[in-house]
């Protein structure tokens, strides 16, 4: 069977390729804005994940002024108002800080459901245009290196290839892209892999809330709609083989004891009934885009461990960011590259103080405390960081503000951290023997070493980026 190349005879200035959050949002919004967008989508069945399913109340924000909050609607999405934080029988709960005078609220949902509603509203918005096949190679001009479109496989439609051509090309495709190893040099790097499955009438100890259980590494446990509950097993380097059991013994031995009592019931039904999914939790600093007529935006550029829940907040903060810098009375013509590019610097520096270099550094470096369970340093961290949540006050409003996607300011993480760790060694202090005095001093200045272990490496790649 021959294969047959066929042009398009409409002129994009837009083309996207991936219709997830990032892309279906960037669709709807330049659509808005007048722009003649094309949506490429390999499949447009709902699909079937076990992360990005918690919007933290600063992506809530995001989304609403992107107009597109009706996306949350009809979906069975479950407020909420906070986190409890659950260590050796002990409890720390954390409520998000009031925003505006109003309380913050997140939502957390099934995530097929939030995408469809986020492609049915790109489809409804004029001027965009959704096409359901598979991206398989960037077309660029041959001179300039110019990036002029995307080649296409309609589904289910091997023998034709389609040529789509635009001013300007966004690559949205996820934490799996395809293209960005051809745009980007930095390498993503996976420790870790979530294991999922869902609980069926679980009794959560606090109800509207997401729960963390600190064990050897963290679990997560939040409503996904009225009776499903999502659990997230966090598995530090090589995965238990599933077919064999040692995965479902893992979760046994390791996971059900620590889990709080309620939960313990349905937990059992579901690692006896469910499928054991897992994801691996990637990590990729940012990278500023130089290529040109080409945006890769979303987890194509930047992922961080999704432990924090922050993914789609950054993901709706970029594409607010990015809408205003190529915004028509900034940028008439996308074809104007020297004009996107200069755009770009700044969408690149305006989206740290916005809200990524917040909720990169702080997934990443909580992360490196809770599954610190070996590291003696580690854990006195962790256990300083669940006691100063238990504080209240300002030891709980700045870092479930930073969390939420509320306080996009790198300061008041760096300030919260490092009070952590001061708050560690005045426990040592105040918890020792007078005998102890002497050790602890050495202990205390290596608590101060291992929090400027964990932080700055990711301060470092959020700056140099």
């Amino acid at each position: 069977m021959s294969n047959k190349t066929t042009p398009l005879n409409d002129d994009y200035e837009l083309i996207i390729v991936g219709a997830g959050i990032a892309g279906s949002a960037c669709a709807a919004t330049f659509g808005k804005q007048g722009r003649k967008v094309l949506l490429i989508e390999r499949d447009l069945s709902e699909p079937d994940r076990i992360v990005g399913e918690l919007l933290q109340p600063g992506g809530v924000a995001a989304l609403t002024k992107l107009g597109l909050s009706d996306c949350l609607e009809n979906i069975d999405a479950i407020p909420c108002h906070g986190y409890g934080v659950f260590y050796k029988g002990e409890v720390a709960h954390i409520i998000y800080p009031p925003s505006d005078g109003k309380p913050s609220i997140g939502k957390s949902f099934h995530h097929g459901r939030f995408i469809m509603n986020l492609r049915k509203a790109a489809a409804e918005t004029p001027n965009v245009t959704i096409f359901e096949g598979t991206a398989n190679e960037i077309l660029t001009c041959p001179v300039t290196d110019r990036v002029l479109g995307v080649k296409c496989t309609p589904k289910g439609q091997s023998d034709i290839a389609k040529v789509f051509l635009a001013s300007l090309t966004i690559i949205a495709d996820g934490c799996f892209s395809k293209f960005r190893k051809n745009f980007i040099s930095k390498q993503v790097v996976a420790k870790s892999n979530f294991v999922g499955f869902v609980l069926k009438d679980a009794k959560l100890p606090l109800s509207n809330h997401g729960h963390v259980v600190l064990g050897r590494s963290p679990i997560l446990m939040y409503q996904i709609d009225t009776r499903e509950t999502r659990v997230l097993i966090d598995i530090p380097g090589k995965l238990p083989s599933n077919s064999d059991g040692s995965l479902k013994k893992y979760i046994e031995n390791e996971v059900l004891p620590i889990i709080p009592k309620s939960v313990q019931s349905s937990f059992i039904d579901a690692l006896k009934s469910e499928r054991l999914r897992s994801m691996p939790n990637n990590f990729l600093p940012p990278s500023t885009n130089v290529n040109e007529g080409l945006i890769l935006l979303g987890d194509a550029m930047n992922m961080r461990h999704p432990l924090t829940g922050g993914g789609m907040t950054v993901a709706f903060n970029d594409v607010v960011i990015l809408s205003d810098l190529l915004s028509r009375d900034k940028v008439p013509d996308l074809g104007d590259a020297g004009l996107i590019l200069a755009q770009m610097q700044s969408f690149h520096w305006i989206r740290k103080f916005y809200s990524s270099t917040v909720i990169n550094i702080l997934a990443q470096a909580l992360y490196a405390l809770f599954a610190g369970d070996g590291d003696e340093y580690l854990r006195i961290l962790r256990e300083s960081t669940f006691n100063y949540l238990r504080l209240g006050g300002i030891c709980v409003s700045g870092p479930s503000g930073l969390l939420g996607g509320l306080i996009p300011n790198p300061i008041v993480l760096i300030g919260h951290f490092f009070a952590v760790a001061i708050y560690g060694v005045y426990r040592l202090f105040i918890n020792g023997k007078l005998i102890d005095f002497p050790q602890n001093i050495s202990k205390s200045i290596l608590i101060i070493y291992t929090a400027c272990l964990v932080i700055f490496p990711f301060i470092w790649s959020e700056m140099l980026a």
